[in-house]
């Protein structure tokens, strides 16, 4: 994704030049660097990026990054919403509005969105997208996500990215072609060759999910004072409506050296492999393959809104359900006083090395 060809722009306070200004930029089509500058910047809406654009902020050397970009939007459009290949975001935080985009509105509302949730028809795949030294901010609600990749997209890589706030930091879920979820009609996408790395989340109802896909790596992840740290989930309808390519749903998952200090009245890790379909409300199983999920530390918060919970639903750290073929290795529990400002080591001391033995509903 190295550009040849980078334009600076120049961005004020004027919510109508800046959009227009970002927008006439990549409406031509051409391609390239968009170089943003440093400081705080309004847009009316969202911006859409096609094909072989990089937006990169300012340079801020190992600091928080210097170019912001909010929006006024109050239809749920993402702050970047991205629709073509060989794209990249680098050093930009964003400021997301206030929205609240229901259940299955999970790609409305967010500070990025890669992909489309329903299709019109068939749709080509996105693919070599980069997510890089990206910071999310939303601390007035959490209703909706901070960074969703959805549908038809591969080879992905989201790295180095600090999320506060918003319902869930990174949601990655299955598309269709339909008008809605109960009116798919297939064929179904499933997002694969995604890598997360260098993730930190805090003060979100939950860390990430990954809903009905296949060949992912997460790793080096930091959960702190979310509800819900993580979920591994089959989709409403699994792969019903899956066209395989030599590849099934569910298969080659690797989550690994994450530590999660969730506050939650319900778990801190979730993996399910069953799911009710929206069309006609049959329950199917999907069948995990070569799942493994290793080197995790969870410690359990008192509970953020008090009491004890539900008694019929025990606080757990780890739940499973109908999920043969997941291997769970080295899980940590620390229950001890302070422990979830210690057992994140990305907090303070850079990236894990892998090689070292561990230390210790939402919008979908």
């Amino acid at each position: 994704m190295l550009d040849a060809t980078a334009y600076d722009l120049v961005l004020t306070d004027d919510a109508t030049a800046n959009q227009e200004a970002i927008e006439r930029l990549l409406a031509s089509g051409a391609g390239g660097t968009v170089r943003l500058p440093a400081g705080t910047f309004p847009l009316e809406r969202g911006v859409v990026v096609g094909s072989g654009w990089t937006l990169a902020g300012a340079a801020h050397g190992d600091g928080p990054v210097a170019t912001w970009l909010t929006s006024s939007a109050s239809d749920g459009q993402p702050i970047v919403h991205v629709l073509g290949s060989r794209v990249a975001i680098r050093d930009v935080g964003f400021l997301p509005p206030p929205c609240a985009p229901g259940e299955h509105g999970g790609d409305r509302g967010t500070a990025i969105t890669v992909g489309s949730y329903f299709y019109p028809a068939e749709a080509e795949w996105i693919e070599e997208i980069e997510i890089r030294r990206v910071q999310v901010e939303r601390r007035d609600a959490r209703a909706a996500n901070c960074i969703a990749v959805v549908g038809a997209v591969r080879d992905i890589t989201i790295a180095e990215v600090s999320i506060v706030g918003g319902c869930t930091g990174i949601a990655v879920h299955w598309g269709a072609v339909g008008e809605g979820v109960d009116a798919i009609v297939g064929p179904s996408y499933h997002p694969h060759h995604l890598t997360i790395r260098d993730l930190r989340v805090s003060d979100a109802f939950e860390g990430f999910y990954l809903s009905s896909v296949h060949d992912v790596v997460v790793e080096r992840v930091c959960l702190s004072e979310v509800e819900i740290g993580f979920r591994l989930l089959p989709g409403d309808n699994t792969d019903r409506f899956h066209a395989s390519d030599g590849s099934a749903v569910g298969e080659r998952i690797r989550v690994s050296h994450a530590c999660v200090s969730w506050n939650g009245p319900l778990y801190a890790v979730r993996i399910a492999g069953w799911g009710r379909s929206e069309i006609d409300h049959s329950v199917r199983v999907l069948e995990y393959r070569d799942v493994l999920v290793r080197e995790c530390t969870l410690v359990p918060l008192p509970l953020a809104t008090g009491g004890s919970g539900d008694p019929l639903r025990p606080r757990s750290p780890v739940v499973i359900e109908q999920a043969a073929g997941v291997l769970l290795d080295a899980i940590r529990v620390d229950s001890r006083n302070g422990a979830g400002a210690a057992c994140c080591p990305l907090r303070d001391a850079g990236p894990v090395d892998p090689r070292r033995p561990s230390v210790p509903q939402a919008p979908r």
